[in-house]
């Protein structure tokens, strides 16, 4: 696999974990209560943070000599 599928690939990913985040941040604030609330957001919180790293280092290390 080239470096620039591999880029994309995890790209993809942060995506995916962005899109976890936000369904997870949706429960936590309007379905869910006590433990579960705060064990939700938690974990939402993480993967948004994960996303942005991996975005962060996706973007920021350049264009991929083909």
């Amino acid at each position: 696999m080239t470096p620039a599928l591999m880029k994309m690939w995890f790209a993809l990913g942060a995506m995916g974990f962005m899109f976890i985040s936000v369904f997870s941040i949706y429960l936590s604030r309007y379905k869910l209560k006590g433990f579960w609330k705060v064990l939700f957001s938690i974990i939402a919180y993480i993967f948004m943070i994960l996303a942005g790293i991996i975005i962060f280092f996706v973007v920021f290390s350049g264009p991929v000599n083909e």
